[in-house]
């Protein structure tokens, strides 16, 4: 076995604070440390007493006088958009159409895909983040090469291929069956393996029919341990947008309740202009507002 002994300011936190005084929500060691066996915490408290567990000849890195966090998450990220991030756009639907769908086109290409997942993920490591929920783009093959790459690193991290059937260029559309088919695959090749983990990923209501919505409820009732995320209430045209694609509906957030995609695995990013209605059916079902303005 493999063990290190990590020293330093170290921080950790216990439970959701519930006021700003909630000391007992944290705890700070100014000489702290970490110790890992195989990768994995196995002891952390104050210096001297894990130094004790660790016994002797343990390979000790000494990172002070810096403080050792817990990695970051990232609950919502599109690993394909790294190359266009801060491109000028006025409109979600307008820099959809001019920039990221061109982009994620791109990920046809298998090579593509593996040289952006690697700069990405090596990326998220760099300032901390060893955990995200990231999109990949429409083609089975993102997928693959996103999983991949995190595998060989020994993240968690939680991925999808995107599921959208209309509303956009011919190169990141698929249809209701090879969205289901693609996904399924995927699934059998890559949840648990590892530390790898798939969530059924239909992009938005706009991007997929009726149809592809049937499927991806259908995909997340056939496998009930997955994560399901989609994007909601982002902008005002983005809402009047799929309110017209789906007129029978309520609100944006009755069409995923609609085709049972609301529950405690499902990540709906954004959610900035939820109705009261909507966030109590959030609420209701478990479900998790990723809120990223």
């Amino acid at each position: 076995m493999t063990s290190k002994l990590l020293r330093g300011r170290t921080l950790s936190f216990l439970r959701w604070p519930e006021a700003i005084d909630d000391h007992a929500a944290w705890r700070y060691e100014e000489d702290g440390a970490l110790l890992l066996d195989e990768g994995k915490i196995v002891a952390a408290g104050p210096y001297a007493e894990v130094k004790k567990r660790a016994g002797t000849g343990v390979e000790t890195i000494d990172h002070r006088p810096h403080l050792i966090l817990p990695g970051f998450l990232d609950a919502h990220v599109h690993f394909p958009q790294m190359q266009v991030i801060a491109s000028y756009g006025a409109e979600l639907l307008d820099w959809l159409n001019k920039y990221t769908f061109p982009e994620e086109t791109k990920f046809r290409n298998a090579q593509h895909g593996r040289r952006i997942a690697r700069l990405f993920l090596d990326e998220m490591l760099r300032h901390g983040t060893t955990t995200v929920a990231a999109y990949c783009s429409v083609h089975k093959s993102s997928a693959e090469a996103f999983f991949a790459e995190s595998h060989d690193r020994n993240m968690l991290n939680i991925a999808g291929k995107v599921m959208m059937d209309r509303n956009a260029p011919d190169g990141v559309l698929d249809t209701p069956q090879t969205g289901y088919d693609d996904t399924k695959a995927l699934i059998a090749e890559w949840h648990g393996k590892g530390r790898q983990l798939y969530a059924v990923t239909p992009r938005f209501a706009i991007t997929s029919s009726p149809e592809q919505m049937e499927m991806a409820g259908a995909l997340c009732r056939e496998h009930p341990d997955l994560h399901m995320q989609t994007h909601l209430s982002e902008n005002h045209a983005e809402i009047a947008f799929t309110q017209e694609l789906y007129p029978w509906s309520r609100d944006y957030t009755d069409i995923y309740e609609h085709y049972g995609l609301l529950g405690g695995k499902s990540l709906f990013g954004h959610c900035i202009h939820l109705s009261d209605r909507e966030a109590d059916a959030l609420s209701q079902s478990g479900s998790v507002a990723v809120v990223c303005p």
